[in-house]
C-alpha cells in the first residue's frame, strides 16, 4: 500500500532553477508604534467559592473522565500577544524585562504574573536562534538570481524585519515560540489560567464538565489585543479546579451567534462513541502517569531511507490500528527491512478520517482514534531505542474548514486565523487557509511546530502542501516551466514564504539535528539553501515529479519508455538543493488512482500470486519492473467514507464505511508462498546495501549510459555500478559498462534472483575484471552479461564479504 512507501533522500544535482520578480513595497509608516499592553487582565473570579468547589466536586463525582490519569506538563508562561499585519505593526512595548500593563494589573498580582510570563528560567539548557545572516549566497549559487535580486532582497528584509520585531516584542524566536505555555491551558501552583485570541468574540466563557456547562460560573474578560482570559484557582482542599480528562470548551457570543468552541490550543480532544462532534479534552495527567523518555534522539543519519506510514491503518486486519500496536509490531518490522527513518501521517487531530489527515482540526492535539498522548510518546521513544528518526506529517498549509471542532469561523468571523473571502478558501481542497501576515497567525504555527519537537520529541517534519502555501493560485492549473517569473512575481504569497523561512530558523535553531523536509511541486529556487544564505531553509524538497513520472509511465507500454526521460526526471533538481525521492508515496495510491502495483498487475494479483501455480506474462513483467522502480506497495488504499456531497453538488458514492481496503497487508509479504514475499525481500536488500555503502549521499555520481535502443541505463554512486536493462525482451551477453575505479566487480545486487522471485539468470560467484579500455568516458570498464528487466549492481570485490555476496543470491 503506497502509505508505506519507501523514499529516498539524495543530494541536488546541479539544474537550473525559475526567479523571483517584486512585490508589492509595503513599508512601515514614518512613526514606529510602540505601544504600553494591558496584557492578559485576569478574567472575573467567582466571589463564591464554596460553590464553585461544590460544582468541581459534583463532575469529579460523576465520573466524567474520557482519558486515563496521568501528569503535569509542568509548562510555564511567555511574553504577550499582538496582532501583526505585513503593512502595519503593533507589539507590546517590553521594557527591562517587564510588561508595561494597565491599572488591573498594577501590584503584587501583576508582578506575580510577570514573574509567569517572563521567569520561567527553565531547568535545561538555555536554547537561542543565531541572528539573521546577509541572505546573499544565494547569488553566489545561482547567479541567474541576480535577475531577481528585489524581489528576493525584499522577501529577506521582511523576514529580517519580522525577526527583528520578535526579538524587540517577544524576547525572541525562543520565547515567542513556547506560546502554548501561555494561551490554552497552563497550570500554576495557585490554579489553572485559561487564554484564547477570539477577537471577534463579543463575550466568552469557560464551560465544562468541570463547572457543569454553567455559561455564568467562569466568565472570560478580554484585553485590547482580543484576548480573553480567565483564572480558576485551586479548590478549598487543594486539588486542581479542572479535572484531568473532564471535558471542556469555550462558549463565546459571536457576530454569527452564540457557539461552543474547542480551545484552539486544546492538547487532546475525542470523539463521544455515536456522536459526531468532538469534544476538547483538559489534559494535564499525574507524575505517576506522564511518559517520561528513556531513550536519546538518534543522530540525523547522512542518508535518509523513510519508510512513509499511517497508524490507523498499518494493521493487517479491517480496522483502526493503534499508537501501541504500531509501536510493538512495525517498528521492529522498519528497523528490519533497513529503513532508518518512519514518517508518521495524519498525527493531528482531523475530525473526518477519510481526509487522511490533512483537515486538521486540532493542530497540538495527536489524534485520539490511535490512543492517547503518552501512548504517542512511548511510540517515539521506541523509535528512538531502535535507532530509527521519526517525522511528523505537519499541516500548516491550510485547515479543516470544520466550524464545530476546529478554527473555521472560531471567533464568528470569517478572517481570524485566515484570510477573508475567497482568498481564505482553498477551492479544491474545501478547506481554509492561514493568513501567514498576522502576527497571531504566525505564534500559533510556530509554538506548533516548536510543540511537537519539544513535548512529544519528534526529530522533525514533512510539511505537507507547501506549493500551496508558497502562491496565491496554490500552483492549481498552473504548469511550472522553469521560468523564474514564475516564482518571484506578483503570484508569490511573500508573507507565506517568510513564514518557511521563520520556522526553518526555528527548527534549525532550536534543534540542530532535527530535519525539515518541504512538498513542493513548483521547484521554488532557494528552497532547500539555508536562510542564513537568502533560502527558505528547508534540508529537503519533496521531490514529486519522480512518482508522478512513474505515473504516467505506467499508461504506456514499457517498449516505449524513454530511457533519457527516466534519467532526466531523476536527476532534475537545482544545484545544492536536497530532494527525497518517492518511487511512489500516498498520493498514488488514495481514492482515484491506483499503486504502481496495481497499474502493473490489476486483477492478476488476485489469482496468480501463489508459487504453487504458473506466472501469468503479466505478472512476470509487473513483479520485474515493480522491483526495478524499488517499490513496497501492494494495494488500493481507500478510506472509509459514506456518501457526500460536494458544495459544487457533485455527489460521490461511499464504500459503506468499510476498513476493508483501509489497512496495511504484511500478511502477503511475510507469506514465502506468495511472490510478495520476494518483493519484500527484495526491498530489504536494498534498504542494507545502501546502509552498508552509503551510495545515495556519496560525492561520486555519473551517468555513463543512457541507450534509447538497447533501454539500458548505467551509472555509478561511489564504487558501486548500477546496470538497468529496461528491455521487455533482450538480453545481453558480454555488454561493455564503465567504471570509474580498476580491479575485480562482484554482484552486491540482483533483482533478478530466486530469492526476490526472479529467474536466477546471473551467476554471483562470477568475478569481473576490468580493462583499461575506456568506455562510455570511462577510464575503465568489465563485461556483464544483463537479462531482459533487471537490474543489477555491481561492488569492487575487496569491499564485500561473504555474508553480502550470500544476500545477493
Amino acid at each position: 500500500m503506497a502509505a508505506l512507501a519507501p523514499a529516498l533522500a539524495v543530494s541536488g544535482a546541479a539544474v537550473r532553477a525559475p526567479r523571483p520578480t517584486g512585490g508589492g513595497d509595503r513599508r512601515r509608516g514614518a512613526g514606529r508604534p510602540s505601544p504600553s499592553l494591558a496584557f492578559l487582565s485576569r478574567g472575573a473570579r467567582d466571589e463564591a467559592s464554596g460553590r464553585r468547589g461544590a460544582m468541581r466536586a459534583a463532575a469529579a463525582a460523576s465520573g466524567k473522565v474520557v482519558v486515563p490519569e496521568g501528569e503535569n506538563d509542568g509548562l510555564t508562561s511567555s511574553p504577550d500577544s499582538a496582532r501583526f499585519q505585513s503593512d502595519e505593526l503593533e507589539v507590546p512595548d517590553i521594557t527591562d524585562g517587564k510588561i508595561e500593563s494597565s491599572e488591573a494589573m498594577q501590584g503584587a498580582g501583576s508582578e506575580a504574573l510577570n514573574r509567569e510570563v517572563l521567569g520561567s528560567a527553565r531547568q535545561e539548557k538555555p536554547r537561542t536562534v543565531p541572528p539573521p545572516g546577509d541572505g546573499q549566497k544565494i547569488f553566489q549559487i545561482d547567479p541567474m538570481l541576480q535577475g531577481y535580486k528585489y524581489h528576493l532582497e525584499y522577501r529577506y528584509s521582511l523576514y529580517r524585519r519580522i525577526r527583528s520585531d520578535i526579538d524587540e516584542h517577544e524576547g525572541g524566536l525562543e520565547a515567542f515560540s513556547r506560546s502554548y505555555e501561555k494561551f490554552g491551558f497552563n497550570r500554576s501552583a495557585e490554579g489553572v489560567t485559561y487564554r484564547e485570541w477570539a477577537p471577534g468574540a463579543h463575550s466568552a466563557a469557560l464551560v465544562g464538565d468541570f463547572n457543569n456547562w454553567d455559561p455564568n460560573a467562569d466568565r472570560m474578560s478580554k484585553n485590547e489585543y482580543g484576548v480573553w482570559e480567565v483564572f480558576l484557582p485551586n479548590n478549598a482542599d487543594g486539588s486542581l479546579p479542572i479535572p484531568h480528562g473532564s471535558r471542556v470548551k469555550v462558549r463565546m457570543d459571536t457576530p454569527s451567534g452564540i457557539k461552543d468552541s474547542i480551545p484552539a490550543w486544546i492538547k487532546y480532544s475525542v470523539q463521544p462513541p455515536g456522536e459526531i462532534p468532538y469534544d476538547g479534552i483538559y489534559y494535564d495527567p499525574p507524575e505517576e502517569v506522564k511518559y517520561v523518555f528513556k531513550h536519546p534522539q538518534p543522530k540525523r543519519p547522512k542518508s535518509l531511507r523513510i519508510y512513509e506510514t499511517h497508524v490507523g491503518m498499518s494493521s493487517p486486519e479491517p480496522k483502526i490500528n493503534t499508537y501501541a500496536n504500531f509501536r510493538d509490531d512495525v517498528l521492529p518490522r522498519i528497523k528490519k527491512l533497513g529503513y532508518n527513518a518512519v514518517q508518521i501521517m495524519a498525527i493531528q487531530e482531523h475530525s473526518y478520517y477519510g481526509s487522511f489527515g490533512y483537515h486538521v482540526t486540532n493542530f497540538f492535539a495527536p489524534s485520539s482514534r490511535f490512543g492517547t498522548p503518552e501512548d504517542l510518546k512511548s511510540l517515539i521513544d521506541r523509535a528512538h531505542e531502535l535507532g530509527l528518526l521519526v517525522l511528523m506529517d505537519v499541516v500548516h498549509s491550510h485547515a479543516s474548514s470544520n466550524t464545530l471542532d476546529g478554527l473555521n469561523g472560531f471567533d464568528g468571523t470569517d478572517t481570524h486565523y485566515f484570510h477573508s473571502g475567497p482568498r481564505g478558501h482553498h477551492w479544491m481542497w474545501d478547506s481554509r487557509l492561514f493568513n501567514y501576515g498576522n502576527w497571531e497567525v504566525l505564534r500559533f504555527l510556530l509554538s506548533n511546530a516548536r510543540w511537537w519537537l519539544e513535548e512529544y520529541k519528534f526529530d522533525g517534519f514533512r510539511f505537507d502542501g507547501v506549493t500551496s502555501m508558497m502562491y496565491t493560485h496554490h500552483g492549481l492549473q498552473v504548469s511550472f516551466t522553469g521560468n523564474f517569473n514564475e516564482y518571484f512575481g506578483f503570484a508569490t504569497d511573500v508573507d507565506a514564504v517568510v513564514y518557511l523561512m521563520l520556522v526553518n530558523d526555528l527548527i534549525h535553531g532550536l534543534y540542530p539535528e532535527a530535519v525539515s523536509i518541504g512538498e513542493d511541486v513548483s521547484g521554488m529556487p532557494t528552497f532547500a539553501i539555508p536562510v542564513h544564505d537568502g533560502g527558505v531553509g528547508f534540508d529537503y524538497r519533496l521531490h514529486m515529479a519522480v512518482a508522478d513520472k512513474w505515473i504516467e509511465l505506467m499508461k504506456q507500454s514499457d517498449e516505449s519508455w524513454k530511457m533519457g526521460d527516466i534519467v532526466h526526471t531523476l536527476t532534475n533538481r537545482r544545484w545544492l538543493e536536497k530532494c527525497v525521492t518517492y518511487s511512489e508515496s500516498h498520493d498514488q495510491a488514495l481514492v482515484g488512482d491506483k499503486t504502481i502495483a496495481f497499474w502493473l498487475m490489476d486483477k492478476d494479483m488476485y489469482d496468480f500470486m501463489a508459487l504453487d501455480r504458473p506466472a501469468t506474462p503479466t505478472i512476470d513483467r509487473g513483479i520485474a519492473l515493480h522491483k526495478m522502480i524499488r517499490l513496497i506497495t501492494m494495494e488500493w488504499i481507500d478510506f472509509p467514507r459514506g456518501p457526500q456531497r460536494l458544495p459544487s453538488g457533485k455527489f460521490i458514492a461511499g464504500n459503506n464505511n468499510s476498513y476493508d481496503k483501509c489497512r496495511r497487508r504484511f500478511d502477503l509479504g511475510d507469506a514465502d508462498y506468495l511472490r510478495y514475499h520476494g518483493m519484500q525481500e527484495f526491498d530489504q536488500a536494498m534498504q542494507h546495501l545502501e546502509e552498508k555503502y552509503g551510495f545515495m549521499t556519496d560525492d561520486h555520481q555519473y551517468i555513463s549510459r543512457k541507450h534509447e535502443e538497447d533501454k539500458v541505463i548505467v551509472f555509478e554512486k561511489g564504487d558501486l555500478v548500477f546496470v538497468f536493462n529496461f528491455h521487455c525482451n533482450n538480453s545481453y551477453f558480454d555488454y561493455r559498462v564503465g567504471c570509474r575505479r580498476p580491479g575485480v566487480y562482484k554482484v552486491a545486487l540482483d533483482s533478478d534472483a530466486g530469492l526476490f522471485g526472479g529467474f536466477g539468470r546471473i551467476h554471483h560467484a562470477a568475478e569481473h575484471f576490468t580493462t583499461d579500455c575506456s568506455h562510455d568516458n570511462r577510464p575503465h570498464s568489465f563485461s556483464v552479461y544483463t537479462p531482459s528487466r533487471t537490474c543489477v549492481v555491481y561492488a569492487p570485490a575487496d569491499t564485500m564479504t561473504p555474508e553480502s555476496s550470500e544476500e545477493s543470491k
